[in-house]
């Protein structure tokens, strides 16, 4: 019988093809976070997520003890900050957070924001999905509920996270 090292991660196994508008989708912070891919998928090396946060809309100060962060953004602007810093992000910008780092976003332009999270190694979108409420097509997006904060925060902490 074969032994399997099992101290490699297992490795990905096909193709992934996530059409437009598709992806595992919640509601969390007034924003909408779509899962492309995940730990399971990619075999814990990363995760992708794509945002649509409307003006005023966008995370709390927190840090990842265990993922480096990077936005592209696509469309719209947003305030970045991180690390003590505030960077005014236009599309085709892209800003990477190394791990530990205190970070967060806000859109302050007059239209919804559109940007790809990144996070190596995967594992965080997890977060989004068992913080979040299920997204529903054709529905707007609720506004941030403050009442909903401690629930996310606890989440957030299960997963490494930790607001400011």
């Amino acid at each position: 019988m074969e032994q399997q090292n099992t101290d490699q991660p297992p490795q990905v196994r096909k193709v992934m093809h996530i059409p437009a508008g598709q992806g595992r989708a919640v509601w969390l912070n007034g924003d909408v976070y779509s899962v492309k891919i995940g730990h399971e998928e990619s075999a814990g090396s990363l995760a992708v997520l794509e945002a649509s946060v409307p003006p005023g809309g966008g995370p709390p100060l927190h840090d990842h003890r265990h993922e480096d962060e990077a936005f592209y953004l696509l469309e719209g602007e947003l305030e970045i900050h991180a690390d003590g810093e505030t960077y005014q992000v236009k599309a085709g910008d892209f800003v990477f957070v190394p791990r530990g780092t205190v970070h967060g976003f806000r859109n302050t332009g007059l239209h919804t924001a559109k940007q790809l999270l990144l996070f190596t190694p995967g594992g965080f979108e997890r977060f989004f999905l068992e913080a979040g409420k299920h997204a529903v097509a054709g529905v707007n997006i609720p506004p941030f509920d403050p009442a909903d904060n401690p629930q996310a925060m606890q989440v957030a902490e299960k997963y490494g996270s930790y607001q400011v």
